[in-house]
């Protein structure tokens, strides 16, 4: 898998021939977000008819069409100002308006190594400075805080991720390109993907399980913004977008990923809880690895470089030098096959990892820990 950041660098990983690109962007380039929302029935006949001066029959919308546009917009009234444009010293993205004590959440990839920002609402001609309040790269969320609060920011309304269906109708909103306070449309396209993100170039190198795929046009500058549903409820927060490394790396049309919202108010109501995550749900093995291939290099396992003292590799009696193969049912043949893995599960929860060790096959109960 190519992996393009918002830096405009490209990182190589395994995976599908398709390529993810997180959506922060450069000053050069712009910023953005994306916002769905939940279809909405529309009531009425059909089809209406208008009678013209002469007493004949005009054609006129269908009232279903003027219903759901008019859901549009209302979606549109209620949700954009709570989407901001966030600007560091090289990078743009997008955030949602988290509560009405200036608590913005965004992706931790929009804020990198920065901890000072402009933020600009919408509507605002002005902008506001903002402090980050703590990145968790590990998810790519972060907190940022405004200084000083203006009067009247208005907070988002964050859906229950377990309603979310396929073929809902979605609204994403923010800056894409610089064109801020933007809204593109589409569906939510699946549900439950897990994506890898690149490590390098401003991707923080995560692996996000549930993810939400859509249609809706997700372009630079659009990572940290809201997809909302037609209920006004924000259900994920645009993090990547999909290009196709056999058109040279172009965008992948209508194919974008956005962190869950039930994920999203986990991290960030810790952060602005304990100023930190005390609780990711993340499992993890306690070791550090390292991709390894054969003789016909390709690749093979995951090598162990590093394990934690009392960890559950520790416990189960994985040592350096062993080579992971496989994890409960899936094999395992890189270190993102084996994020991929683990993503899939919880901490607590008990599997079965295979490994070699001195060309010999062994398979040992794990209990797993959390990262």
């Amino acid at each position: 898998m190519d992996v393009f950041l918002g830096r405009g660098r490209l990182f190589r990983s395994t995976g599908p021939l398709v390529a993810l690109l997180c959506c922060a962007a450069l000053l050069s380039g712009c910023s953005g977000s994306s916002s769905p929302k939940k279809a909405a029935s529309a009531s009425g006949d059909a089809t209406a008819g208008a009678e013209d001066v002469s007493g004949g029959r005009q054609a006129v919308a269908p009232r279903s069409a003027n219903a759901l546009q008019d859901d549009y917009l209302r979606v549109i009234r209620d949700v954009l100002p709570s989407v901001v444009q966030i600007q560091g010293s090289n990078d743009l993205g997008s955030g949602v308006v988290y509560d009405d004590k200036g608590h913005i959440v965004t992706n931790a990839h929009v804020v990198g190594n920065e901890k000072r920002f402009r933020v600009t609402t919408a509507g605002s001609e002005g902008t506001f400075t903002a402090t980050l309040v703590y990145s968790y790269p590990e998810q790519d969320l972060a907190v940022v805080k405004l200084d000083k609060v203006p009067h009247g920011l208005k907070p988002a309304s964050l859906g229950d991720s377990e309603k979310v269906e396929v073929g809902q109708i979605v609204l994403a909103m923010g800056s894409p390109l610089g064109l801020s306070s933007s809204v593109t449309q589409g569906i939510v396209s699946a549900t439950g993907r897990t994506v890898s993100e690149g490590s390098g170039g401003g991707g923080t190198g995560a692996t996000i399980a549930n993810m939400v795929q859509t249609s809706a046009a997700i372009n630079p500058g659009n990572s940290g913004g809201a997809l909302v549903n037609l209920d006004g409820q924000v259900i994920g927060i645009p993090t990547l977008a999909a290009t196709d490394p056999q058109l040279g790396g172009s965008a992948a049309p209508g194919i974008g990923f956005a962190i869950p919202a039930s994920m999203v108010g986990t991290i960030a109501g810790q952060i602005v809880k304990y100023g930190k995550v005390v609780d990711s749900g993340r499992a993890a093995l306690g070791i550090t690895g390292r991709t390894v291939v054969d003789a016909d290099y390709q690749p093979a396992g995951v090598a162990v470089v590093v394990v934690r003292p009392g960890g559950p590799a520790d416990e189960a009696g994985i040592r350096p030098g062993d080579i992971i193969t496989r994890l409960g049912d899936t094999d395992i043949t890189t270190i993102t096959s084996l994020s991929e893995a683990l993503a899939a599960d919880r901490p607590g929860a008990r599997t079965k990892v295979t490994f070699t060790r001195d060309g010999r096959r062994q398979t040992v109960d794990v209990t797993l820990g959390e990262q």
